[in-house]
Order: C-alpha cells, then sequence, then structure tokens
C-alpha cells in the first residue's frame, strides 16, 4: 500500500473529490489492519510464558545439592565425581595409598593464592589421615594462570620423577605465599632443584621433554572438563569443594565419607 501511495506522488495532480475516497479507503485498511495486529500481541506473550513455565515445571531437574538455583527453577541434582579419581598406584602426583576409603582431588595453579594457602594451613591436618592409610590425596595443575602456572607444573612433574613431589611443592608455596612470575621462570626453577639436591641435568631434562608436557597438559584437560576454571577446586568422595574453605570444612567432609564407607 504504500508503494502505491510514494508512486502515485509523481503522477499529475487529480481532482480532491477523486482523490478523498481513495484516502479514506487506505486509512480505514491501515486502522483495520493495525487493530487485528494489537489483538494478535496481546495474546502472543502470555501464551509464550505460559509454555515456558510448563516446559521448565516438566523438564527442570531436581536434587538437593549445593548449587546455586535460578529464580523460579528447580534446584538440579549434584552429580557424583568418584569417577575423577585415578586410584593408581604409579600416579607420580599423588600421596596416601592408592585403596584408601576415602579420595581427595585437588585441581590447583601454582601462582593461585588459595591453593598456597590451602597448602600451608589445610595439607598438614589432611597429611595425618594419609599417614593412618584414610586418605589419598591426587593433584591436578590446571594452570588457569597462564604459562608461568604450566612450567611450574612440569617442574613439580620433573621434580615427582625423582620422588621430591611434595618438598618441591613446598618450595613452590613457599610459607603459605606463592612464587612470582620471574620466580617461575625456567632458571629459577632448576635453582629450586638444586636446592633439594636432584640431579639436575635430568630434572631439565624432564622439565622440558614432551613427555611430560603432554602429561601435565592431559591433566589440566581433565579439571576444565568438569568445570574447575577456578582455583582450588576439590572433590572429596565424589562432593566438590570449591575454594580454601577452612580446615574444618575438609575433617568434616573427610569424616562423613569415612564414616560412609564404613
Amino acid at each position: 500500500m504504500l508503494s502505491d501511495t510514494t508512486s502515485s506522488r509523481s503522477k499529475p495532480p487529480m481532482r480532491i473529490g477523486t482523490v478523498l475516497p481513495v484516502v479514506v479507503i487506505v486509512i480505514a485498511a491501515a486502522l483495520t489492519a493495525f487493530v487485528i495486529w494489537q489483538a494478535s500481541s496481546d495474546d502472543s506473550p502470555d501464551q509464550s510464558v505460559e509454555s515456558a513455565d510448563e516446559t521448565q515445571a516438566e523438564d527442570g531437574p531436581e536434587g538437593d545439592g549445593p548449587v546455586t538455583v535460578p529464580e523460579g527453577g528447580v534446584e538440579p541434582e549434584q552429580p557424583d565425581l568418584s569417577d575423577i579419581e585415578r586410584r593408581a598406584p604409579e600416579d607420580l602426583l599423588a600421596v596416601g595409598p592408592a585403596e584408601a576409603p576415602v579420595a581427595l582431588v585437588m585441581f590447583s595453579d601454582f601462582q593461585c593464592p588459595f591453593c598456597a594457602t590451602w597448602h600451608e594451613e589445610t595439607l598438614p591436618t589432611m597429611m595425618d589421615y594419609v599417614e593412618a592409610g584414610d586418605l589419598r590425596i591426587e593433584w591436578r595443575d590446571v594452570n588457569v594462570f597462564g604459562d608461568a602456572s604450566e612450567r611450574a607444573a612440569r617442574a613439580s612433574y620433573a621434580a615427582a620423577l625423582q620422588g621430591q613431589f611434595l618438598r618441591y611443592h613446598e618450595l613452590l608455596f613457599p610459607n603459605g605465599e606463592t612464587l612470582s612470575e620471574a620466580q617461575l621462570s625456567e632458571e629459577s626453577l632448576i635453582e629450586l632443584a638444586q636446592q633439594l639436591d636432584m640431579d639436575v641435568d635430568q630434572f631439565e631434562e624432564d622439565l622440558k621433554s614432551a613427555e611430560v608436557a603432554d602429561q601435565i597438559s592431559a591433566n589440566a584437560e581433565e579439571g576444565l572438563s568438569i568445570g574447575a576454571y577456578s582455583t582450588p577446586t576439590f572433590i572429596v568422595a565424589g562432593e566438590p569443594i570449591v575454594g580454601a574453605q577452612p580446615t574444618e570444612v575438609f575433617i568434616s567432609a573427610v569424616d562423613d565419607a569415612l564414616a560412609d564407607a564404613d
């Protein structure tokens, strides 16, 4: 209709008596179309909202895990992540018996201050459970802070190849603090190995090896695949704990898991 009106402006002027009926018809048609459109618009939102509510009520997951529930939604079921445990006796980034009744998997980063805090304040208590044969701890470095973290993770694995995993860990988190990015240079990491009287030549070779790089990359991908985008993230007997929570939280989690295992 708009194209007809526009083209009519280029035609020679018409008499008012001829134009007026046409204008009236056009206006009436436009008003009718507007009324029909408005009526259909008023009905659509209510139907859409009702449909969305019905879908959410029918398809929404249920559960009572420690998760955030969207407004108007239902609480999703907390997944069991116990299959993330490797329980492999040859795992160099683990302490405690492979058959321990409870396992704790830690996804961490060597530039993460909260990871350093956990190692200083909570790990000693967890090691009491390890020494009693009740707990196994497995580490995975996700390296979300970048290249320096990945380099430190490779160095940690190289130290583990010489049986110095925990001692080297302590040097990377001195007094519950992180080292600066400059202190995580390749040269500085080799100097830390010297402090532990390791075979430095072998350490340097392992630090740069493709095999170690592949293992570190696989560990990081595993963590990211379950959503461990922030560090530290823990899985205790299949249940997630996010952040460097107080030591009491981990004591409670391990004690509860031990009670369930009996």
